[in-house]
């Protein structure tokens, strides 16, 4: 599995299976849609273009200053797509140690059974049909009880998720 590290200072805490730990839960955040959005509806294809979406980097900061531990999943799979992404999180001063994508032959849901997050973020994916494009619908019914999935409204950000990490993880 794909993967740009985004810092040389936070390890990448999603290799390997590790154990839940409550005190440093890891989340794997979808970027597009979830996180990332266009500034304007006729850039909605314009993905080197988007930006943060509302209050989200400071939403990710609080659980990161909390404990938490974080990745980001991109829907690009070209490695200069992927590589602006990762610019794009970084620029906006997003804590976390990896970006994964797919590789060839690889869903969404191949990445969550690969690194298993104690918490996965996503949008509804309203826009491309819903449901059947979540990363946690197709997740191996053994693995799916592990992950806590929240699904958010695409484009509508983050930021009405709870500032507590124990908050989001109940």
């Amino acid at each position: 599995m794909p993967f740009l590290p985004l810092t040389s200072t936070d390890p990448d805490f999603f290799a390997g299976k590790n154990s839940f730990d409550p005190l440093h839960p890891r989340l794997l955040i979808f970027t597009e849609g979830t996180i990332l959005g266009p500034r304007h509806w006729w850039e909605f294809f314009n993905d080197r273009g988007y930006v943060t979406i509302n209050l989200c980097a400071e939403k990710i900061r609080r659980w990161y200053a909390q404990g938490a531990r974080i990745a980001y999943l991109t829907s690009r799979r070209r490695p200069d797509d992927v590589a602006a992404i990762a610019k794009i999180l970084t620029d906006a001063g997003l804590p976390g140690s990896t970006l994964y994508y797919r590789g060839n032959r690889e869903e969404y849901h191949h990445v969550a059974e690969n690194l298993i997050p104690d918490v996965l973020i996503e949008d509804d994916c309203r826009s491309i049909g819903g449901q059947r494009n979540w990363t946690i619908t197709y997740v191996d019914h053994q693995i799916k009880p592990r992950i806590h999935s929240i699904i958010v409204r695409e484009f509508g950000g983050i930021g009405h998720l709870p500032d507590s990490l124990s908050d989001l993880l109940s």
